[in-house]
């Protein structure tokens, strides 16, 4: 199994829900927890930026990550959103299993 999880942030909770459900319903990821009441402080436009987020994680096969991407990025309300994939290399296998299943085409 080659499977990774996609951490990615969004505006909102609702910008988030909209991205979590389009992912699930397209077999694009098995599983997305959405956790929110997150504060971010990053660098745009050469200021320091303070804002609340909600942050977004992916159960997903590698070989679909390009194409979650594209598809959070035609979504998404930030001009560069943070999408990260992290490999998984190890868990519960039955979860991973059934991960590898819902995401089969």
């Amino acid at each position: 199994m080659d499977l990774c999880l996609v951490y990615m942030t969004a505006g909102d909770e609702e910008e988030a829900r909209k991205i979590g459900k389009a992912l699930v319903e397209e077999r694009l990821a098995a599983c997305v927890n959405i956790l929110g009441g997150m504060n971010s402080f990053y660098w745009w436009d050469g200021k320091i930026q303070d804002d609340a987020e909600a942050v977004l994680l992916a159960k997903t096969r590698r070989a679909l990550v390009p194409d979650l991407i594209n598809r959070v990025k035609a979504i998404h309300s930030y001009e560069v959103p943070c999408i990260v994939a992290v490999p998984i290399t190890d868990g519960n296998p039955r979860f991973l299993a059934w991960v590898e299943g819902e995401t089969a085409r």
